[in-house]
């Protein structure tokens, strides 16, 4: 791949997602951009930087986008936090009117994150929680809908019991159950995008998504997911992460690296 082609590409995931490449990430568009290139019968990578750079590349360049995004997941992914999330929204609830908790789930893939919470939350007294998750991805996102997976990705952290008790078995893959799909609704959305047409929420989970972006993009990010969280909710981010700047209105819970309430 020459140069310039990377160069076309890497501009339109940073302008489009805010994803930084490196030239030293040239096997991953190989990889990731294959399927596209072959599909439209194209020699490589330069044809297709050739083709994105056309008026009416529109839907090829959400393809790229997307193809480009990093999709990692897995349910109750660290563990921990999750343990540290259950209490914390049992304390929220008893602050909140009919215990109404708002939930987001930002940057959440196939879905793994948000139905965790709807598990681990199942049958709390007095706990109304709603889950939204968003994704740039729409192939993601229509996963996170569908609620399928693969035996794979159920044996990734999600303990046997809640394997039993909250999925069921199609063919070669297990769909969770209704009960659990209901708590929670799913939607594209783009972390560069503006967050005024999102309701308010009283916690919000951006974890192990900041670093894929540079240091102003990650500030920007929180600071406009800040406007969007309810004084004294709580904001996640991954267990290696931390704010990326000063002067944020948020304070380390004591005792639960990477989670943060709004001062």
């Amino acid at each position: 791949m020459t140069p310039a082609a990377f160069d076309a590409i890497a501009s339109l995931v940073q302008a489009r997602a805010g994803i930084v490449l490196t030239p030293d990430k040239d096997y991953m568009l190989k990889a990731r951009l294959a399927p596209i290139t072959e599909k439209l019968g194209l020699a490589g990578l330069e044809d297709l930087a050739r083709r994105i750079s056309g008026a009416q590349a529109e839907d090829l360049k959400r393809q790229v986008v997307e193809a480009l995004t990093t999709n990692e997941t897995s349910f109750f992914r660290d563990g921990a936090p999750f343990e540290h999330l259950k209490a914390e929204l049992v304390r929220l609830a008893a602050a909140r009117p009919g215990g109404e908790i708002r939930l987001w789930s930002a940057a959440c893939s196939t879905g793994q994150e948000a139905y965790s919470v709807a598990m681990l939350t199942d049958g709390i007294p007095g706990l109304s929680l709603s889950i939204l998750g968003t994704d740039l991805a729409s192939h993601v996102v229509e996963r996170a809908r569908e609620g399928l997976y693969s035996q794979f990705e159920v044996q990734r952290g999600l303990p046997a019991a809640m394997l039993v008790k909250y999925f069921r078995k199609e063919g070669q893959m297990w769909r969770i159950s209704d009960k659990i799909r209901a708590r929670c609704r799913f939607e594209t959305g783009n972390l560069l995008a503006p967050f005024t047409h999102l309701p308010c929420f009283d916690v919000i989970l951006c974890r192990n998504v900041l670093y894929y972006f540079a240091p102003p993009t990650r500030l920007s990010i929180v600071s406009r997911m800040l406007e969007r969280l309810a004084p004294g909710g709580l904001l996640l981010l991954g267990s290696t992460e931390s704010l990326p700047g000063p002067g944020l209105a948020l304070a380390e819970v004591p005792g639960a690296r990477g989670i943060y309430r709004r001062t």
